[in-house]
């Protein structure tokens, strides 16, 4: 074999490695690559490997990402329906579902999503007060979602969320809202204090009103031992005479059941007059049991035998 065949043989090699090369194409995982034959679209390459075939088939762009995506955009100005001008900036979260879409779909994609979310939220704040638009964070996100997601859809695009990261409002605002949140929060410090000292009196009160009816039971308890001392010391005083104290007191029990009825004459006995002895007897019972009344006892019967024996007989 001459020099020249042997250089054509491995000028066909290589030629043949190089076609080789070019025909086989090997798509990572979550991307894809859309495959164009003579200028137009011919299929779209998922992962794996595939055969295309050399100088025809060419890439239309780059690789294409299938994972979602996150698109941080800058501030941008907008104006509340009370003409405040503040600065909000997005965040949007998307994903690719279909590359030939997505490729031949719009120019720039991530330029249009980001012009597209721009005016969308000019829409949607300037119908809401500043008040409104920083309590309805989640209101805006859902409306935006919404319409990007549809703006989106002939581009290939899924859009899964949309969050506003920062609000700015103007200075002087700020200002204003930092003086109102600190004037509700000393209202609030004074509210707690003022509830403090209330709930505090209340329960000064109610203890004060539980020991007095405590001192008050105290005093009727000791009411009732005092008068159950006292009808002991009687019975002590019966006990000791039956034959003479005993007698005289169901004798005049009897008496005062005559004198209540209807009968005109009433019949006195000839004993009325050991009443003081009586007396006496239970004088010296209950002094005995309780000295310190002792001075009160001796009126008491004294007045009684001065009642009785001043009395007439009928």
């Amino acid at each position: 074999m001459s020099v020249a065949a042997i250089i054509v043989i491995v000028v066909l090699a290589v030629v043949a490695f190089l076609i080789l090369g070019f025909s086989i194409k090997i798509v990572r995982q979550s991307t894809a690559l859309v495959i164009e034959r003579l200028g137009k679209f011919h299929r779209v390459l998922d992962t794996g490997i595939h055969f295309i075939v050399p100088f025809f088939d060419r890439k239309a762009g780059g690789e294409i990402n299938l994972k979602e995506q996150v698109q941080d955009f800058k501030p941008q100005p907008v104006i509340t329906k009370d003409n405040v001008t503040m600065q909000i900036d997005t965040v949007v979260y998307f994903q690719i579902t279909d590359p030939k879409a997505y490729t031949y779909g719009v120019d720039r994609p991530i330029s249009a999503i980001e012009n597209l979310t721009a005016t969308t939220l000019r829409n949607i704040v300037g119908e809401l007060e500043l008040d409104g638009t920083l309590t309805s964070r989640d209101t805006i996100n859902t409306k935006m979602r919404s319409v990007l997601d549809e703006a989106t859809d002939p581009w290939g695009i899924k859009i899964n969320r949309v969050e506003l990261k920062n609000i700015l409002p103007p200075k002087d605002i700020q200002q204003a809202m930092e003086k109102q949140m600190r004037a509700e929060r000393e209202r609030r410090e004074a509210i707690l204090i003022a509830e403090g000292e209330k709930r505090s009196t209340i329960l000064v009160a109610e203890g004060e009103k539980e020991a007095e009816v405590l001192r008050a039971e105290a005093k009727r308890l000791a009411l009732i031992k005092e008068a159950e001392g006292t009808a002991d010391a009687i019975k002590l005083i019966v006990n000791a005479h039956p034959d003479q104290a005993y007698l005289t007191l169901k004798g005049y029990e009897a008496l005062a059941k005559v004198a209540d009825g209807e009968s005109t004459k009433l019949i006195v006995p000839t004993e009325l007059a050991n009443i003081t002895s009586l007396l006496a007897s239970m004088k010296e019972a209950v002094t005995l049991k309780d000295p310190a009344k002792k001075p009160e006892i001796k009126k008491q019967d004294e007045k009684v035998a001065q009642n009785v024996n001043e009395k007439p007989k009928k």
